[in-house]
């Protein structure tokens, strides 16, 4: 990714963020929606966000609620960073589940670590 690329989604990345922070309690309800990643194609046309969702049972159905509201919170970001860019990107939302990953990992090495201590002790036994 290239330096404007890197600069054109970190602008992104701040004010979707902040419009989240606003806006978000209408298109989502009470859902924790993280933005934590945005990556632009080449020519700058496409901001690509994923989000993370917490205190969601649906987290699909949250990210389906964000993308039909695309139109409307482009236009708010139009608003915001129309001097900062070129053009407006086009939004496409996507459910980032690296950290639901990290802690299922988490999880399992946790019990894998038990059930060796738990060996452990009955062969001493």
């Amino acid at each position: 990714m290239g330096i404007r690329q890197k600069q054109t989604a970190s602008t992104v990345q701040r004010s979707i963020t902040r419009i989240f922070q606003e806006e978000g309690g209408y298109i989502y309800g009470d859902a924790l929606v993280t933005v934590t990643e945005v990556r632009m194609t080449p020519d700058m046309g496409i901001a690509r966000i994923y989000l993370s969702v917490y205190n969601a049972h649906n987290k699909v159905g949250v990210i389906e609620a964000v993308k039909h509201n695309a139109t409307r919170l482009r236009s708010i970001l139009a608003s915001r960073i129309r001097h900062h860019v070129r053009r407006i990107p086009f939004l496409e939302f996507y459910l980032d589940e690296t950290l639901d990953e990290m802690h299922r990992l988490s999880e399992l090495f946790n019990k894998l670590e038990a059930d060796k201590q738990k060996s452990a002790s009955q062969e001493e036994e």
